[in-house]
């Protein structure tokens, strides 16, 4: 995230006064400080404040000169029920227009990257209206000619797979507006405990700029829009207690489960039945600064194997998970005892500011504790430009490591979000003879050229296998997931400073052990089935198979194989009795997923769109070509234009955010041209004042 710390400012005000007082004395050195002070305000630098990147629900209103005023949010609810590996969640917030004029309001919201949305609802004053799914331009073309023809309307727009806009068309001089926005997601299952997470804070991202880009048509509108923004998308950071948020949650796990457990906020748990538990926030009304995380194990044995069933007329719809067995003691000493070259990348930009880069540091040293003499090593730190430790990887020797450590230890966050350099340097192709080569990249993800890094990766991986570690309260888990998948390694969230060691721990033991190779689903004989992905990636430690499918015909025993080492191992699976409703919408939404990577493999835009389209138009989901559009008949407001205001966005719980919105380099090259002004402007005064003398 490129935004300017103290350094920066100090930078610019030490080279004038230098510079000041070398030609002009005392009142030059007046004049050009106070020009490069102008010069760093922020209010100076914003030619408009663009479309905020936010990571909880906002809603704009958009006032003259393409600025965004602000309005009140009233009030934040988030419902989720969990069956099985399937939790459907509703976000309901209520929004209230406080002015006098009727306006349009743009509504921001994250989600997590693997949503399936589907349904949209809308309450506007005294009218409910429900959302209809539609190619993306006709949605579009169907909600301007509603907007301007004075007609209530909404459009739920993807923009990221984690984020989505709501336009909403005229609401009326003090009306109060309802959202409803629901989805599914499967749940996240490693290490014998599932897992749930529900983004809330603000992370603003850096926006690369134009020139190292390679956009894709119908990339993101922030991506768009960049020759006439900012290189940064500015937070719009509430004040605390203005961006509340409630938040309960149902498990249903179908069988008994042991302690629940929320990592970052207080929350009250209570056991319904055996296989039921509610919780809930303490606070009714919390703060919607971190994102929102729950844990659980089920009671007893972790499960091995799971088989969840969907049954239509036409297809049945299947999610299969399975949990590798763990390894022997001889398999674990034979892998142990390859060779590794690891490659520590640390971000170390403007939005690591605070406890983000203290928790980076930690994991980057526990890291270096792991290497042994047989190992080779580098590190690399990168913000608005990259720089490694060393040339190339070297032996990791004690010395070499306290060299390493001390390095380590004067990291400072600051600067931009360069990705492509690092991951170039790190990622460069070669084998690796005789060495397993891991790459462990440690980031918040703040970035929005997200599919030139996919491509960059998988062009560039070679041998490697490349681990991301996710930092800090309200990460970009989209990239991060990706980035892992691409990179054939795993994805690690780090969201507290006290979960560094347990996190990294567990990461540790995940590429110090062997995958499971070449794993396989055999369905039933004569059974057409279409699965995404449809090659299952290699699987580590504790990380389960979780497939989706589509049958054309009943389900019958499903088969699951690979290699441990060089052991055949496989399990059996028989179909559940019950129907899981929603498995077909989770397929649906892995089927998308996985045409879209093909994007970074190099496949063809126009074969991939209708492809899409027609996937999300089948199962009414929102998607990069297809979005929900709700238009009321009547005319309640004015045609024509009309004004649009925003609700401030949380920054994230230990992130220190400076007060400006450029680059460093950019603000920089500002300091000097003001102080190049004020010496041309005081050269030529004084060369008049000793003309008059």
């Amino acid at each position: 995230m490129a935004n300017n710390t103290a350094r920066t400012r100090e930078a610019v005000l030490d080279f004038a006064e230098l510079l000041a007082k070398a030609f002009f004395g005392g009142l030059g050195v007046a004049i050009a400080m106070a020009l490069a002070i102008l010069a760093l305000t922020p209010s100076a630098q914003a030619a408009g404040t663009p479309l905020p990147d936010a990571k909880t629900g906002t809603l704009l209103l958009k006032a003259d000169g393409g600025s965004y005023a602000e309005a009140p949010k009233v009030q934040t609810e988030v419902g989720i029920e969990v069956t099985g590996m399937i939790a459907r969640t509703r976000v309901s917030q209520v929004f209230h227009n406080p002015g006098s004029d009727f306006v349009e309001g743009v509504y921001v919201f994250p989600l997590p990257e693997s949503a399936a949305v589907d349904h949209l609802w809308m309450r506007v004053g005294d009218r409910v209206i429900e959302g209809q799914i539609q190619e993306k331009g006709e949605a579009r073309r169907i909600y301007d000619q509603a907007k301007a023809e004075g007609r209530k309307a909404a459009l739920v727009e993807q923009q990221r797979p984690n984020l989505f806009t709501n336009n909403v068309a005229h609401i009326g001089p003090g009306e109060r507006v309802e959202i409803r926005i629901e989805y599914q997601q499967p749940l996240k299952y490693e290490n014998g405990e599932f897992r749930l997470r529900f983004p809330l804070a603000v992370t603003p991202r850096y926006l690369t700029p134009m020139r190292a880009l390679d956009p894709m048509p119908d990339e993101p509108k922030a991506l768009e829009a960049q020759a006439d923004e900012p290189l940064v998308q500015p937070a719009f950071v509430s004040q605390p207690g203005t961006n509340p948020v409630d938040i309960a949650v149902v498990i249903d796990a179908g069988m008994a489960i042991g302690d629940v457990r929320s990592s970052y906020h207080d929350t009250t748990v209570e056991k319904q039945t055996g296989e039921r538990t509610a919780i809930f926030l303490v606070k009714e009304q919390d703060e919607a600064d971190r994102d929102f995380e729950l844990s659980w194990r089920i009671a007893g044995a972790a499960p091995q194997a799971a088989l969840f069933v969907d049954r239509r007329p036409d297809p049945d719809y299947a999610l299969v998970m399975v949990v590798p067995p763990q390894p022997t003691a001889a398999e674990m000493q034979a892998f142990q005892r390859l060779p590794r070259e690891m490659i520590l990348i640390i971000d170390t930009s403007g939005s690591m500011e605070g406890a983000s880069i203290r928790q980076a540091k930690e994991a980057l040293l526990m890291a270096l504790d792991t290497l042994t003499g047989r190992d080779r090593f580098n590190v690399v730190e990168f913000n608005s430009a990259m720089r490694p430790l060393f040339s190339d990887a070297l032996a990791a020797t004690p010395e070499a490591i306290r060299t390493a450590k001390e390095w380590v230890a004067k990291l400072r966050a600051g600067g931009g979000t360069e990705m492509v350099p690092p991951l170039t340097f790190a990622l460069d192709g070669r084998e690796t003879p005789g060495y397993l080569r891991q790459v462990i990249f440690m980031t918040d993800g703040a970035v929005s050229n997200e599919d030139e890094l996919f491509r960059l990766i998988t062009r560039r991986l070679g041998s490697s296998r490349l681990f991301t570690v996710g930092i800090g309260s309200a990460p970009n888990s989209h990239f991060m997931t990706k980035a892992a998948q691409f990179g054939r390694g795993t994805f690690t969230y780090i969201g507290d400073v006290r979960e560094v060691h347990e996190k990294m721990t567990q990461l540790f033991a995940k590429i110090e052990s062997p995958v499971l190779r070449d794993v396989a689903i055999r369905w039933p004989d004569g059974t057409p089935v279409e699965t995404f992905p449809s090659r299952v990636p290699d699987l580590y430690l504790g990380e389960p198979v979780l497939v989706a499918a589509a049958a054309r015909a009943p389900l019958g025993t499903v088969v699951v194989s690979g290699l441990r080492g060089n052991q055949p191992w496989s399990v059996a699976l028989t179909p559940p009795v019950d129907s899981h409703s929603g498995v077909g919408a989770l397929w649906a939404r892995s089927k998308i997923a996985s045409l879209m990577d093909e994007l970074a493999h190099g496949a063809d835009l126009n074969d991939i769109r209708p492809r899409v389209v027609q996937v999300a138009l089948d199962h009414h989901l929102v998607s990069p070509y297809t979005s929900l559009v709700a238009v009321d008949v009547t005319p309640t407001g004015p045609a024509g234009p009309v004004r649009t205001a925003m609700v401030p966005s949380a920054l994230p719980q230990g992130m220190t955010l400076p007060q400006t919105d450029t680059p460093a380099a950019l603000q920089f090259i500002m300091g000097l041209a003001a102080l190049l002004c004020a010496t041309i402007v005081f050269a030529l005064g004084r060369s008049r004042w000793v003309a008059a003398a």
